[in-house]
This record gives structure tokens, C-alpha cells and sequence, in this order.
């Protein structure tokens, strides 16, 4: 009880409560500017979080998160493109619907589903999450090891196109993270004698160079700094009825699962799950050819299923310490700034932090409903943003971060590298996801195998005798190598 009252006052305090309702708003603004998110809000303000207290921090990073991901559905209902990848089947309903005069219930469906599923996924995974870091304090490296490396792999085996360039990127992220000293032994790896690579490439610049320069970069270089020439939809029109509401709970019901599922899956959520909860509601539907005629099921469906997907991604991240998704990666690398270490250690350590975070988490999904019911006016506003003016404070605020993160200038050299090289991967084709999560997992990844090689008698044999540890790796190899054999089936089947 006492933590609990810790956690209440930490977030009910007024300095608080207005960096959420800032950060709740940031993110909705991200969230629903076309080709930006929640996750560049989230890499942008995580050096400025360095000096203020941990729950402060914290507080602010999962508002602008939460905010992010309920935001995206603005663009994708008043023009028709997705503000983030969580919301491209959002699409495929609201804009129909929007064309038809009913943005306003269109808009009010997205805003009570995105709700429904922030809200009661965050209350699961701060139930769940403990119960989950007890069953990962009886594990050992060797468990740790191989849920690090099927994590990855589960990645990798999403990649768009080929299967290959998925691989690549996770060797690169792994090759980037043995940079600087080794986990055990502190031998020297890569620093070509700079001391400032001795401890390894800051996760600041990285991630910073990755996400939102990038992002500048590329979108200038295509000469995409002004949103299409759409005029948002009218947000006039009936609202949402009571009855509609009542005629999709089941809907919600199987979308707030899948949401939850996929979300708790490493490297896969929301973006996966909205597409999948809308192909399993038109599956579902005794009305399935009006699915992308402007239905507000598909929307119910889309929107309450990405938003679940935020709590099943705290899960991983907070109770094993492997990101969900990219936000999470990013959010993992803030958590150890603070000095605080995710994992099962965490809970016996600083329980007060994670209830922090997910007490943030559900007071933001309230405040987003309430800004969100009450700005359904000024969202066409919102989407008329000047990118010319957006996109120098976006700069501006990433050459501050990367310059805080260490004081020096070679961290703002790294922030640079790691644009050059986010967009060779993009020319190459080369997906970013898990580039990242193998960048982020990969001292994890060395550090267990390490450890799990050490305290056996049977070497790397331990990893395969071991239940769990082989059962992670069973799901690993088949993750990477089912799509390759289901293929090679369906081929000589037609041959046959």
C-alpha cells in the first residue's frame, strides 16, 4: 500500500500532471502529422529527461508515447494516410466514412477504441508484469541468452521482401553493440584507439541519428516537406451512438486480444496488429463487403487492437527486459540512463518506478480521451502544420540531445554516423527494426552467452539441454526458417 500511495503522489503532484498533459499533447501532434510518430517524440525528448527525476522522466516519455500511438488515427481519418504504421487499416473504414459526411463519428470510434485499449491493457500488464518477472527469476543465462536471441529473430523473420536483409540489419545492430569494452572481461573492441568509443556507441545518438534525422533527411530528399495537397474532411456530423457501441463489444473484445498477444511478442506491435484484428473482423463479420466501404467495425477493430498493443509491449520491456517494439527499445535505453536496469530485478529493486510507468500510462490514456473528445475541432488544424517550420526544431532539438547525453561533440559525430547509416540501410533496402533490437539486445545477447558458457561444465551444450532455453531456440529456428520451407512446399506443390 505504501508504494502505491509513493506512486499516486509522484504522478497526482502539478509539476507532473503538466509534463504529461505536454507530453499527451506532443504525441498527438506527432502521432498525427503524416510520416512522423510517437516514437521520434519519444527519441526527441529523451536526452532532455537526463536532469529531471526518474518518475518525471519517465512520466513524460510514456505520455508522449501513449498520445503518439492514439493520435495516429487524426491523418488516417480526416486525409486518408496514416499518420503511423499502427494505423494503416484504420484507414481503410474512417476515410470512407469521413467522404461520407460522418467524421465526427468516425473520429469519436477511433478516440473511445484507442481509449478502451490503452486503458485496459495497461491495468493487465501491471497485473500480469510481476507475475511474469517471478517465473524470470528462475531462469538462468542460458534462458536469457536464447529469449534475447529468439526476440531478434522473430524480427528478422517479419522483414518485408527478403528474409536476408533481415539478417543483415540484426548483424549490423550486433556488430555496432560489441563496440567498446566486453561485458566480462573489459577487453578492448573496435575503439581504434578513440577512448570515446571505450564504453561503446551511445544509445542517444543512435537512436536519435535512426529515428529522427533520418526522417528529416529522407523525407527532404524526396522533397515530401509539405502534406499532400488533401483538404482535412469536416469534422461536423452525428456522433457515435450508444447501440453501435454495444453491437461491436465482441468485436473489441477479439481486437484487444490480438492487440495484447502481438504486442507482447518482441519487435512485432501495433503495426502488425491492427492489420491483423481488421482482417480477423471482416473474417468475423456477417456484413464482410462492407469492410473498406466506410464501416465503423474496421475502425473499432484497428484502433482498440494497436492501443492494446501498448501494454503487451510493457510487458517484455519491463519484466524481461526486452523492447516490444521500437518505442520500447527506446524507452528501454531512457530506463538505463535513470540508472534504473529492466528486468526481473527491477520489480525487487525500484518497484515504485514500474508502477510509475504504468500508473503514467493509464492516467495518459484518460488525459488523451479528454483532450481528444474536446479537440475534435482542431484537428484539421493540427494537420496544417508547416513541415519547413517543424523540421529545423526537430534538428535543433536532436543536435541538443546528442550533445547532452554526453557533453561532448563526438556524440553528435555518432548522431550523424548513424544517419548515414539509416539511410544506406534504407537504399538498401535493408529493414531498421532489426537493426535496432539487435543493437539494443546485443550486450545482453553476449553478455548471457558468455556467462551461461562459464558456469556450465558442458560449454555451449547447456543452451540445448536445458527445457526452456531449447524450447526458445526451437521457436527461433523455426521463426527463420519456416518461411523459407512453407515456400519451397507451396512451390512443388504447383509443380506437382
Amino acid at each position: 500500500m505504501d508504494i502505491f500511495m509513493t506512486v499516486i503522489q509522484n504522478l497526482f503532484s502539478p509539476v507532473c500532471l503538466i509534463f504529461m498533459i505536454l507530453g499527451c499533447i506532443m504525441g498527438i501532434i506527432f502521432g498525427a502529422l503524416p510520416g512522423l510518430s510517437g516514437t521520434v517524440g519519444v527519441t526527441l525528448l529523451l536526452p532532455m529527461t537526463f536532469g529531471m527525476k526518474p518518475e518525471l522522466g519517465i512520466a513524460l516519455l510514456i505520455s508522449i508515447w501513449v498520445g503518439g500511438v492514439s493520435g495516429g488515427f487524426i491523418s488516417a481519418t480526416l486525409l486518408g494516410i496514416p499518420g503511423t504504421s499502427s494505423c494503416i487499416a484504420t484507414c481503410f473504414d474512417a476515410y470512407p466514412l469521413c467522404r461520407q459526411g460522418k467524421a465526427r463519428k468516425a473520429l469519436m470510434t477511433g478516440i473511445i477504441a484507442s481509449f478502451i485499449g490503452t486503458f485496459l491493457s495497461c491495468i493487465i500488464a501491471m497485473i500480469l508484469c510481476k507475475y511474469v518477472a517471478k517465473i524470470a527469476m528462475m531462469l538462468g543465462p542460458w534462458e536469457y541468452f536464447s529469449l534475447c536471441l529468439c526476440a531478434v529473430v522473430l524480427v528478422v523473420s517479419l522483414s518485408k521482401g527478403n528474409i536476408f536483409k533481415g539478417l543483415a540489419g540484426a548483424a549490423i545492430g550486433l556488430l555496432l553493440a560489441c563496440v567498446g569494452a566486453a561485458p566480462v572481461d573489459a577487453v578492448e573492441r573496435f575503439t581504434f584507439g578513440n577512448y570515446n568509443l571505450y564504453g561503446g556507441i551511445d544509445n542517444t545518438g543512435v537512436m536519435l541519428g535512426t529515428f529522427a534525422i533520418f526522417l528529416v533527411v529522407i523525407n527532404f530528399a524526396k522533397g515530401e516537406m509539405s502534406l499532400q495537397d488533401k483538404e482535412a474532411g469536416s469534422t461536423e456530423g452525428e456522433g457515435l451512438t450508444l447501440k453501435e457501441f454495444k453491437d461491436n463489444i465482441v468485436n473489441m473484445i477479439r481486437s484487444f486480444l490480438i492487440g495484447l498477444w502481438i504486442g507482447f511478442l518482441p519487435g512485432m506491435g501495433a503495426g502488425l496488429s491492427n492489420l491483423v484484428a481488421y482482417g480477423q473482423a471482416k473474417s468475423a463479420s456477417k456484413t464482410p463487403e462492407k469492410f473498406g466501404t466506410g464501416i465503423i467495425d474496421g475502425v473499432f477493430a484497428t484502433e482498440t487492437s494497436n492501443n492494446a498493443s501498448v501494454g503487451g509491449a510493457l510487458i517484455p520491456m519491463v519484466a524481461l527486459g526486452i523492447p516490444g517494439d521500437a518505442t520500447t527499445a527506446v524507452l528501454l535505453g531512457g530506463l538505463t540512463i535513470h540508472g534504473l536496469e529492466p528486468g526481473p530485478l527491477l520489480f525487487q529493486n525500484t518497484p515504485v518506478y514500474v508502477y510509475v510507468m504504468f500508473g503514467a500510462a493509464i492516467v495518459s490514456a484518460v488525459m488523451v480521451l479528454i483532450m481528444q473528445l474536446g479537440g475534435i475541432r482542431l484537428f484539421p488544424k493540427i494537420l496544417k502544420i508547416p513541415y519547413h517550420y517543424l523540421y529545423p526544431a526537430i534538428l535543433m532539438l536532436c543536435f541538443i540531445g546528442a550533445f547532452t547525453a554526453s557533453n561532448t561533440i563526438f556524440a553528435m559525430g555518432v548522431m550523424l554516423t548513424m544517419t548515414a547509416a539509416a539511410v544506406f540501410l534504407e537504399w538498401a533496402d535493408i529493414p531498421r527494426t532489426p537493426f535496432i533490437l539487435a543493437f539494443i539486445l546485443g550486450g545482453m545477447l553476449e553478455k548471457y552467452m558468455r556467462r551461461g558458457i562459464s558456469y556450465s561444465t558442458n560449454g555451449l551444450w547447456a543452451f540445448i539441454t536445458r527445457p526452456v532455453s531449447c524450447i526458445f531456440l526451437m521457436v527461433a529456428f523455426l521463426s527463420l526458417f519456416w518461411p523459407i520451407l512453407s515456400e519451397r512446399i507451396k512451390k512443388s506443390k504447383r509443380e506437382a
